[in-house]
């Protein structure tokens, strides 16, 4: 009854919602741009396909929720929490996460291009393609993020700042099979970030700054490396 209530006043023009209770909610294939959900308990809640561009939804918790290709384009999510959600295929395009918590959350295929993600805590996210499309995070801004233990294999990191990010023992290494795509890390910034025990094999570092960053026991083998900016400051000349 309370989806069918805010659907009403959304059409009547209303678009202010803030601490609504709507855990549990069913919000499929429904337009809801602009709408300002603050601090919103979406828990458990399935919002597939649904249209919250432009909105606002800082400090909102959406754990365990279902967000399948949700068009989250230029949307505020400063401090949410998505911890477990499924956000496969979602549009995130320039969207907010500063210091969201996206703990073991599904990011299979989404679109973070141009995002803010700074400090945001990243552990065992999933960044892997979706099955049509890969996961672009391409001058998205990573810095101080945590994505320990993530899985970025064949994610396209074009030009994305991941600054004094923690990717302890992430995977950034090339797929599996004969179709598979090497992680696309071409201009990245990874200055005085934490790459330990990290899988870079098979990918594309290609003018990537990795000045100051920590590379103990960071997988390299066969990762492109010309042009890159070492920790020590050399530049790379492999070809």
């Amino acid at each position: 009854m309370i989806t069918e209530t805010i659907l009403t006043r959304y059409a009547a023009g209303e678009r202010s919602f803030p601490q609504i209770d709507l855990r549990e909610a069913e919000l499929i294939k429904v337009n809801l741009s602009n709408i300002d959900l603050t601090a919103a308990d979406l828990r458990e809640a399935r919002l597939g396909r649904t249209n919250f561009s432009h909105g606002c939804l800082e400090s909102a918790d959406l754990s365990e929720s279902i967000l399948w290709g949700t068009d989250l384009t230029e949307a505020n999510l400063a401090r949410a929490i998505l911890r477990e959600a499924d956000l496969s295929g979602a549009i995130l395009t320039k969207a907010n996460l500063a210091k969201a918590n996206l703990l073991k959350a599904i990011l299979e295929g989404a679109n973070f291009s141009g995002a803010n993600l700074c400090r945001a805590l990243m552990i065992e996210v999933d960044l892997r393609p979706a099955s049509d499309y890969r996961t672009n995070l391409s001058q998205a801004d990573l810095s101080d993020a945590d994505l320990s233990y993530a899985n970025l294999s064949m994610a396209l990191l074009y030009q994305a700042r991941l600054d004094g990010a923690r990717l302890c023992r992430a995977n950034l290494g090339r797929g599996r099979g004969e179709n598979s795509l090497a992680t696309d890390l071409t201009e990245v910034s990874l200055r005085n970030a934490d790459l330990s025990y990290a899988d870079f094999t098979g990918a594309i570092l290609h003018k990537a700054d990795l000045t100051g960053a920590d590379l103990t026991g960071t997988i390299l083998t066969n990762a492109r490396l010309e042009g890159a900016i070492m920790p020590d400051g050399t530049v790379c000349e492999q070809g």
